[in-house]
């Protein structure tokens, strides 16, 4: 997922508001709130919420967010213990998956740097630190940042995830920045997936994606997001996007692995160590 506000979204202050359940920790959610500069409601029921769209909420299994009113759908997490990413964990098909073959994890056996640029949620990176990867996640929206490092916590409580976690490294900042300041070769594949500025309705079926669209909007910049990962990439960069949107603007991937929803743009810059 994206890694950014737009620059012409809406202040998150106007769209997230931080509450609590009854069996949360409304301490820490207070303290949260108040480091992210959000309204604080305290204990709170989603569906009964008007003011905000949006709710990062507090339970009794960790951060949520919630979209607000009557149908509104459930909570979305980062979530790695158990559900669709636990059973990937478990059953995922190891360097088969496309994700793993656009990295490249099927052609070396040395164990790759990856910068997940845009790390959002965290999944495509917590399947390549499970297959041996060392990742370093970049998430500079505050709350989906806050989100996700609530997830990696979770995790590294779990006795099988935690070795997973101990491979990934969250970090605070604008990965736009810090790949122009870093130079060149200081991960092995920069990996982006930029929101794509969706247009269809049926691209806001999943209530990640409808949360996402609230919070995150569209990435303007992914055009400049693509030219810092290739000069500090050392072997490749990676650019996952919807199976028939358009590539970023820039340089034309040299290939491309499709899948029955996404696509994975390769930019090989050199060949991967055996």
């Amino acid at each position: 997922m994206a890694d950014s506000s737009p620059a012409n979204s809406v202040p998150l202050e106007n769209i997230v508001a931080v509450g609590c359940t009854p069996l949360g920790d409304s301490p820490s959610a207070k303290n949260l709130a108040d480091e992210l500069g959000l309204t604080w409601l305290g204990l709170v029921k989603p569906k009964l919420v008007r003011d905000f769209p949006v709710l990062l909420i507090m339970d009794d299994q960790g951060l949520a967010l919630q979209l607000t009113g009557k149908a509104a759908p459930g909570p979305v997490k980062a979530e790695f213990v158990t559900g669709k990413m636990g059973y990937r964990r478990e059953h995922g098909g190891g360097t088969g998956q496309l994700v793993a073959r656009a990295v490249g994890l099927h052609k070396t056996k040395s164990g790759l740097h990856v910068l997940d640029a845009t790390a959002g949620l965290g999944q495509d990176a917590f399947v390549l630190a499970g297959l041996g990867c060392t990742v370093t996640l970049f998430e500079r929206n505050p709350v989906i940042h806050a989100l996700l490092a609530d997830g990696l916590a979770r995790a590294a409580l779990n006795a099988a995830c935690a070795p997973v976690v101990q491979r990934m490294n969250l970090q605070t900042g604008n990965s736009v920045d810090w790949l122009r300041e870093a130079g060149s070769d200081v991960a092995d594949v920069v990996y982006l997936d930029p929101m794509f500025p969706h247009r269809d309705k049926s691209a806001l079926v999943k209530k990640e994606m409808q949360v996402f669209r609230q919070v995150v909007g569209d990435d303007d910049d992914s055009e400049q997001l693509l030219e810092a990962a290739l000069s500090a990439a050392r072997y490749r960069v990676v650019v996952k996007r919807p199976r028939k949107a358009p590539a970023v603007n820039g340089p034309k991937p040299a290939t491309q692995i499709d899948g029955k929803s996404s696509r994975y743009d390769i930019y090989s810059l050199k060949a991967l160590p055996s």
